[in-house]
């Protein structure tokens, strides 16, 4: 497959700028860059969710024009989203033939040669699944499977993996690897989008890197590192490790008893929850995505009602209590949906940097607001954060993703708070841009403040942390120092597989290392 001089243009931005890109069979290649660089246009395009404004692209040599994800199908394009397209109450089975139901006669979908199908095609491609199984019941790896099989079973020789490792555990990692290697040997061309350098590294055959609607460059993972693939994304060095002295904890500012709540369909979603965060230091929390830990910040910041346990703020009961409450107590907060919680996308950067003390002085008036104070107050902000805004007045919507949540981090710690819950701080955003989070979290951590940092990302996790709770049901089933974690051992316990005594945690850190 060629994609020759591929342009696209949205209002006001340019997404892909005269872009080439070839892919041949049985390779594994791998699109690369910065958030908003304009790789999932490109593949957006290829699967016809997009038409181009400029370009041609070919396939098998033969000029073709994909005008939506239905004739990419006939001609072999699959497409796995980061955000999976099942539908959670129809089984294995019934998720992969939607669409191309086998029938008996023009009427009846032939049930039993679906289970057929499904079990022939999970034999040849080595993607083991339960046809009769349930996709609301099946873990998230095994979900991403079924997309897989859904795909093949629509016979795609292209297949486009879009941020495929965003919510797997290492060991699903590894299995991921195992079946795109699989499907590579067996002539597959596979293109995977993703924005995790040690991944890319591992995966790859060959690596593209889009800087800005155009290609920085190809490589080979062979032939170049993490780093200089970092430099390539941003045109500039890249800080990759976490820069950071130990630890000095102080007192304790947030303690943590038995803390039990509901999730939104009112099942148990934390279960006797307990710990204690210090002044000075880091605790993440790990886990696979569903295990309680939205739930767990949504309570320590106000917008969750606890069912029962308790929760103390320097050894006061703040149980229950409201965001505002929480706020004036000293919790700050950064939430994990930035759009949702963290912004009003319609009001400008100035009005946003306030929210949470617009009623306060020096920007309230009585019921008016001082526009002078907002205004110059935002360009201060902007100034010290780096917020890649035109002025101050531009509407949030506009900015990146990345700038939204410098907004939000200029914001909460402006507001000198003494606990700092972070809550997924860098979901979405380039190396660059993680860069700056992380260097920022270290710096409130070194001023004495106490972090509870929710991360998705071990890697994120492990850099950053000082101690380590793992997350599994709604329960803490582990507590590590991040001086002694090792990603193995924390992966399984995020899959439930408990936590290890130390003498079998060293004789697995010892393996790891032979290994």
């Amino acid at each position: 497959m060629q994609m020759k001089g591929i342009g696209k243009v949205f209002p006001g931005v340019v997404a892909n700028d005269g872009i080439d890109l070839e892919i041949i069979p049985g390779e594994i290649h791998t699109l690369l860059g910065e958030n908003g660089a304009g790789k999932t246009t490109l593949m957006n395009v290829l699967y016809g969710l997009y038409q181009p404004d400029a370009g041609e692209i070919y396939l098998r040599g033969r000029r073709v024009a994909i005008g939506d994800p239905n004739v990419a199908i006939a001609l072999g394009i699959g497409m796995v989203h980061q955000h999976f397209m099942l539908i959670p109450p129809f089984t294995v089975a019934e998720n992969i033939v939607l669409g191309d139901e086998p029938r008996k006669g023009r009427v009846f979908i032939d049930m039993k040669k679906a289970i057929r199908d499904v079990e022939a095609i999970s034999e040849k491609y080595g993607l083991k699944v339960d046809p009769l199984a349930r996709v609301e019941n099946i873990s998230v790896s095994m979900q991403q499977r079924v997309e897989i099989l859904k795909a093949l079973h629509r016979g795609a020789e292209i297949l486009i993996l879009d941020e495929p490792t965003a919510v797997l555990i290492p060991q699903e990692v590894r299995e991921l690897k195992m079946i795109t290697d699989n499907l590579a040997a067996q002539g597959k061309a596979i293109i995977f989008i993703t924005h995790k350098l040690k991944e890319v590294m591992a995966m790859s055959h060959r690596i593209t890197v889009i800087r800005r609607g155009k290609v920085a460059g190809s490589v080979n993972p062979q032939e170049t590192t993490p780093a200089a693939l970092a430099s390539m994304m941003v045109g500039r060095e890249v800080l990759l490790q976490v820069e950071k002295g130990p630890a000095s904890p102080g007192e304790t500012l947030l303690s943590v008893e038995n803390l039990e709540a509901v999730n939104n369909r009112k099942l148990p979603a934390l279960r006797g929850i307990s710990f204690e965060l210090r002044a000075g230091e880091i605790l993440g929390i790990a886990g696979v995505d569903g295990n309680g830990q939205s739930e767990l910040v949504e309570v320590i910041t106000g917008l969750r009602k606890a069912n029962g346990g308790r929760l103390q703020i320097k050894g006061r009961d703040m149980t229950n209590k409201g965001p505002r409450q929480m706020a004036e107590a000293g919790v700050a907060h950064i939430p994990e949906d930035r759009q949702k919680r963290g912004l009003i996308l319609d009001f400008n950067v100035a009005e946003n940097l306030i929210l949470g003390s617009y009623f306060k002085r020096p920007f309230a008036r009585g019921i008016n607001l001082r526009y002078d104070r907002v205004y110059s107050h935002a360009r201060e902000l902007i100034k010290e954060f780096d917020v890649r805004t035109p002025h101050e007045k531009t509407p949030a919507k506009s900015l990146s993703g990345g700038n939204q949540q410098k907004v939000i981090l200029a914001r909460e710690f402006d507001m000198s708070p003494e606990i700092l819950v972070a809550a997924q701080p860098t979901r979405g955003l380039d190396v660059g841009a993680i860069e700056f989070v992380h260097h920022r979290l270290v710096e409130q951590r070194d001023k004495g403040k106490a972090i509870l940092l929710v991360s998705l990302e071990l890697d994120e996790i492990l850099s950053l942390s000082d101690r380590i709770a793992v997350m599994y049901g709604g329960k803490i089933v582990g507590m590590v120092d991040a001086a002694d974690a090792d990603e193995e051992e924390l992966g399984l316990m995020m899959a439930g597989g408990g936590q290890r005594d130390e003498g079998e945690s060293a004789a697995l850190r010892g393996a790891t290392r032979n290994a």
